[in-house]
């Protein structure tokens, strides 16, 4: 397993978590690497992404909200969330490569539950 996405759980609207993905040293290597989701019924999406020199992005429905990070010396990239909502309740898997389209990569680890519930 080469990346390996944990820290989902039963959330509260309003609070917050922080999702990790560990990866391997040549993973985490990539041009482009980024969050992704899946809610049931829905297309994957990018959530938001990181480039290998730094350069992020996140999706309008989360700007303001979750944030894009990685820590080098321990090959792990992560994504704080605030604030959120029901609405972001999905599947929540990382990828890497030399793109951010969820189209162009075959292999997607397990993921990581995400549910968003009074």
């Amino acid at each position: 397993v080469q990346l390996q996405a944990s820290g989902g759980g039963l959330v509260q609207p309003g609070g917050s978590l922080r999702l990790s993905c560990v990866a391997s040293g040549s993973i985490f290597s990539s041009n482009y690497m980024g969050w992704y989701r899946q809610a049931p019924g829905k297309q994957r999406e990018l959530v938001a992404g990181l480039t290998r020199v730094g350069f992020t992005k996140h999706a309008d429905s989360v700007k303001g909200r979750f944030s894009i990070s990685r820590d080098n010396t321990k090959r792990t990239m992560y994504l704080q969330m605030n604030s959120l909502k029901p609405e972001d309740t999905a599947v929540y898997y990382c990828n890497a490569g030399n793109t951010w389209s969820p189209d162009e990569y075959k292999y997607w680890g397990q993921g990581t539950q995400v549910t968003v519930s009074s």
